[in-house]
């Protein structure tokens, strides 16, 4: 488990920044990675360490995301939607 650390690690940082804009624009704050790395585990762990596919499984298990996950994700697409 230790060993996945990393590499959840840098899942969460790709998934949170691309969520939000372009994961090299944005790379997700250690709030927002707090807030959704214990969903990422609990809810993705197979899909680590593809950093999409922990992003595209926390999407959709969105209605099992704990509150603080939902809301980095509900803030990340109100944000893209403002910067069109």
């Amino acid at each position: 488990m230790t060993r996945l650390m990393p590499a959840l690690f840098a899942a969460i940082v790709v998934a949170i920044g691309s969520a939000a804009a372009s994961a090299q624009e944005n790379q997700g704050t250690a709030e927002q990675r707090a807030a959704c790395t214990p969903d990422a585990f609990r809810l993705c762990s197979a899909y680590i360490p593809d950093p999409s596919g922990v992003e595209a499984c926390l999407r959709q298990q969105k209605s099992s995301l704990s509150q603080a996950c939902r809301t980095v994700f509900e803030q990340a697409s109100t944000g893209s939607a403002r910067s069109r």
